[in-house]
């Protein structure tokens, strides 16, 4: 987990069309009997400062029709996904409209990007807090592995805060031409297939506590608002699961900072979450601690418990200034278009399994959606549509879908047990998995593989697995990572 429409003369005149123009124009100015739009454009906004009312008509346009004004579109949720559509809307001419209402928002996410992320989205260094290059997989026996090992100097994993991240996404399509409405999306309107979209938002003002209920026309929606999306609810998008994220952001002394500066860690075992991981995750002056699950959502704060307890001795002292918490898709939404409308990011389900990863794919995926309106709306000049919305889908899929593939079936094997993880995190060991798990996640290709070594590791990983569950039925005294009255370090001493 990231489209359009009406133009706003907001105060001009009507000009009349020729009686000899063939295509069927969308008008825009007073009301002549059809619905009218409360629209919020600087022009616009401009006007009702001076107390003059705007209004804006459009009327039904078919697919590839010549405009005479620019196509408009309202995404709504200004994430990633929703921040980096609005910007290739408006650098393609297209009259875009961002409305998000959380403008601090901060997303209880881990916040990695790969470095493929950063040169593709022209990100500015000053926006990314640390840069990992090395990585520590930890068992559910404590078992320590050190990844990250055939990293060159030039490859590392950005970390970011994202009420940082997605403030600078957001800065950046405004500058760009995208309206920026702060605003809470109440919902859609459709009165016919090729009639306007009504979307219905209240409207907040700075220093406003209660929205002003307002309406703005477009001809596209696209749907960036998360994994709760009302977009989706709207189209009726269908259900699927979700985990529950929970991180505390904890400042933790200088020294102990030391020891985190270029390091993330991540913990397995059922006693941190029985289907994910838990992680501590470098932040510009603190670590962000979490876990996640979505088999046993009403445990998450045991599970949480349990990640602390497994990183105290390096945390110790350490003051929690932020608690999180936030749902988070597991697999792609049934239904992702309906007509004029699509959804990006979250609200589609672009969340990796096994890894969790969705910053890129939302940010990804919103670009992928704003650039398939431009072009077959030639830049904002004819009404796109439908098809438009599904060539973005398409195109998603077909890029990404072995890497989700890959990463359900990773998931399915090794997270479904400890002695599972136990084998998983042998099996980083070898320089090989990391050299491809790296490659894979750093520049966001699924990797081919050598088929001797591919073969090898097959060999490995089945040997690790019956190595896992024969020590685990041998010795009772292994340590039993599951939450519980005891923490995780008496557990460590007693099983010693």
């Amino acid at each position: 987990m990231a489209s359009t429409a009406a133009v706003v003369h907001a105060v001009a005149p009507v000009c009349a069309a020729p009686k000899q123009a063939a295509p069927r124009r969308a008008f825009v100015g007073a009301r002549v009997g059809r619905r009218v739009a409360q629209v919020a454009h600087p022009t616009a906004h401009k006007a009702q400062q001076q107390g003059r009312s705007t209004a804006v008509q459009v009327f039904a346009v078919r697919d590839g029709t010549p405009l005479d004004r620019p196509l408009r579109v309202a995404v709504i949720g200004g994430g990633p996904s929703g921040a980096c559509c609005a910007e290739s809307l408006a650098k393609g001419g297209v009259e875009a409209y961002l409305i998000e209402r959380k403008m601090d928002n901060c997303k209880p996410c881990g916040g990695a990007i790969p470095i493929c992320m950063v040169e593709e989205f022209d990100l500015p260094m000053e926006i990314i807090d640390r840069r990992v290059t090395k990585m520590k997989m930890i068992s559910p026996s404590n078992r320590e592995v050190d990844v990250g090992k055939t990293l060159n100097e030039k490859e590392w994993i950005g970390m970011c805060r994202r009420e940082v991240f997605d403030d600078y996404l957001r800065k950046r399509a405004t500058k760009l031409g995208a309206n920026l409405i702060n605003g809470l999306f109440m919902g859609l309107e459709t009165s016919s297939p090729d009639g306007p979209i009504t979307i219905r938002y209240n409207k907040y003002n700075d220093g406003d506590k209660v929205g002003t209920p307002s309406t703005l026309e477009v001809d596209l929606v696209i749907g960036a608002d998360g994994a709760n999306s009302r977009v989706a609810k709207d189209i009726d998008a269908g259900e699927y699961d979700y985990a529950i994220a929970f991180q505390e952001r904890i400042r933790i002394p200088e020294d102990k900072m030391d020891y985190y500066k270029d390091l993330a860690e991540m913990y397995v075992g059922d006693d941190v979450s029985p289907d994910f991981y838990g992680w501590v995750f470098p932040k510009y002056d603190h670590v962000a601690v979490g876990t996640g699950t979505v088999v046993n959502k009403t445990a998450i704060k045991q599970y949480q418990q349990a990640t602390r307890d497994r990183a105290k001795v390096k945390t110790e002292g350490g003051q929690i200034i932020r608690v999180e918490a936030h749902p988070i898709p597991e697999h792609p939404r049934p239904r992702r278009v309906k007509g004029r409308i699509t959804l990006v990011g979250d609200a589609a389900g672009y969340v990796t399994k096994c890894s969790g990863e969705g910053i890129y794919f939302a940010a990804k995926s919103g670009r992928m959606a704003g650039e398939a309106i431009v072009k077959a709306s030639e830049g904002g000049k004819k009404m796109a549509g439908e098809r438009a919305l599904r060539n973005y889908l398409d195109e998603f899929d077909r890029k990404y879908w072995a890497t989700y593939k890959v990463l359900d079936i990773l998931q399915k094997v090794f997270y479904r047990s400890n002695p599972a993880r136990e084998a998983f995190v042998e099996m980083c060991e070898s320089n090989y998995v990391q050299k491809m798990t790296f490659d894979s996640y750093l520049y966001k290709t699924v990797v081919p593989g050598n088929p001797l070594d591919d073969v090898k590791l097959l060999v490995g990983t089945v040997g690790s697995l019956l190595r896992a569950n024969a020590l685990r039925a041998r010795d009772s005294k292994s340590v039993n990572v599951s939450f519980g009255s005891k923490s995780n370090e008496e557990k460590v001493t007693a099983a010693a």
